[in-house]
């Protein structure tokens, strides 16, 4: 068994209006020193230990579903468990 965190952001050349939104919220709240807020997507999942290559696996579900390649970018880090 294997334990993903997977962490998907906008790339840096796409602008993140939810992080704007915040910024400036978290300035009106006197938080002055927040310099930049990125919003993202984190995903957490198990995966069985079918013989596959599970980096493979995780990164063709990103691919295709998690993330939009065009605009975001991913990263994620795989563990394995107990009995993995």
């Amino acid at each position: 068994m294997y334990n993903v965190k997977i962490y998907v952001t906008y790339k840096e050349s796409i602008l993140d209006p939810q992080g704007e939104a915040i910024k400036t919220a978290l300035h009106r709240l006197n938080y002055q020193d927040v310099q930049d807020v990125t919003v993202g997507k984190y995903f957490e999942m198990k995966i069985a230990n079918n013989g596959q290559n599970v980096e493979e696996q995780v990164e063709k579900m990103c691919d295709e579903l998690l993330a939009n390649v065009n605009m975001e970018t991913y990263r994620f880090e795989i563990s394995a468990t107990e009995g993995a």
